[in-house]
């Protein structure tokens, strides 16, 4: 099954093609503060997944490409996420800090944006903004201390996730935190959809150039062992998010490329390029030259 967020606050289902709304389920509606209606969804799926199957086959809905779809999951307690977690993108950046050795970061909640948001590059004169493929864990049962083989029971679904960062040597979180950095979407499929995690493909493209190709096979910390990770250290929530980490062939965006991003058996999405006026700070103004490790 597929849900997702719509028009500033519904929740509903999909099948790809019809949006049915489901925000009476959850308790979604307009002006909730925080915006939490996806994770009492995600949290009581268990009991409300008939109920949803029997709206998504009986109602008419709404055509999809006329919605406009949000984040999933606007306000996750944690957006957590794996550096250098393939080898082939650990020898493009140079990098030692792989994800088997740091461990996770976290990035801002609020870098979140759906499938119909732009991205918004920072102007910041001197600096590149790169694309960064990656596959988002959905968290769906509370858990802390998790082993590995047990990890995936507590695993939702999954979604697609374009981590954008500002290229530099500053602290990683503070450059890929900017609004709109974290575009996730177009939906989040539930786990029964997706037939080995182990074996998932993705791919990216700016405008119409294949820049990123991967496997999930090619994982230095796996999915199971991510999940294992993160909950040793802490409380994993419904609607937590782990972003998987990105393989080789990041590369630059300017103002008015579109990014695609598609993952087998997830969903595929693209997301426009727009330059905006303002994240100037003294920390980015010194000028930052990317050079790719050969």
């Amino acid at each position: 099954m597929k849900v997702v967020r719509f028009n500033g606050f519904h929740v509903g289902v999909t099948d790809g093609r019809k949006v049915v709304d489901a925000s009476e389920l959850c308790g979604a509606g307009e002006g909730d503060w925080p915006p939490v209606a996806m994770n009492r969804l995600i949290r009581d799926f268990d009991q409300l997944r008939p109920r949803l199957a029997a709206l998504l086959a009986s109602e008419p809905g709404v055509a999809l490409d006329s919605v406009h779809l949000e984040t999933p999951v606007p306000w996750p307690n944690k957006l957590i996420a794996y550096p250098v977690n393939y080898h082939d993108h650990a020898k493009e950046m140079a990098s030692r800090g792989l994800a088997n050795v740091q461990g996770y970061f976290l990035k801002s909640s609020s870098s979140l944006s759906g499938a119909s948001d732009a991205i918004e590059l920072p102007n910041l004169p001197g600096r590149e903004i790169h694309h960064e493929c990656e596959i988002a864990l959905v968290i769906g049962k509370q858990c802390r201390d998790i082993p590995a083989e047990r990890a995936m029971e507590h695993v939702f679904g999954f979604a697609c996730l374009l981590d954008m960062t500002v290229r530099g040597k500053e602290e990683r979180v503070f450059r890929k935190s900017y609004d709109t950095f974290t575009p996730v979407g177009p939906w989040i499929v539930t786990a029964d959809e997706v037939p080995d995690f182990a074996n998932i493909d993705m791919k990216l493209w700016v405008n119409d150039e294949l820049r990123q190709q991967a496997n999930t096979r090619d994982l230095i910390v796996d999915m199971p062992s991510m999940v294992a990770i993160a909950s040793s250290a802490s409380t994993l929530y419904p609607g937590d998010l782990i972003a998987t980490g990105t393989p080789a062939g990041v590369g630059r965006v300017v103002d008015g490329d579109v990014v695609t991003i598609e993952v087998a058996n997830v969903g595929r999405m693209s997301v426009r390029v727009v330059q905006g006026a303002r994240g100037a700070n003294v920390v980015f103004e010194k000028p930052y030259e990317f050079v790719r490790a050969h």
